[in-house]
């Protein structure tokens, strides 16, 4: 529960948009082919989370996919 609440905090909102920045650089500079293509294109769902305030695996941890607005949820 404690990685949910870090993820919906605006440090972890910041780690994914910075992590999805990371991935398109990677897949457009350093990975060639196709594969560097999915990976410049999987970089997108980070970012988009990130800024939308949605939490991919947080449905598979039992919360809710999207966090409650100006604060993390408690643990």
């Amino acid at each position: 529960m404690k990685f949910a609440a870090f993820m919906s905090s605006p440090a972890g909102r910041a780690l994914r948009v910075v992590l999805g920045a990371v991935m398109i650089y990677l897949g457009l500079s350093v990975v060639q082919g196709v594969g560097g293509t999915v990976l410049a294109v999987a970089g997108i769902l980070p970012i988009v989370a990130g800024v939308m305030n949605l939490c991919i695996v947080a449905p598979l941890l039992g919360l809710p996919f999207r966090a409650a607005s100006g604060s993390a949820p408690k643990s």
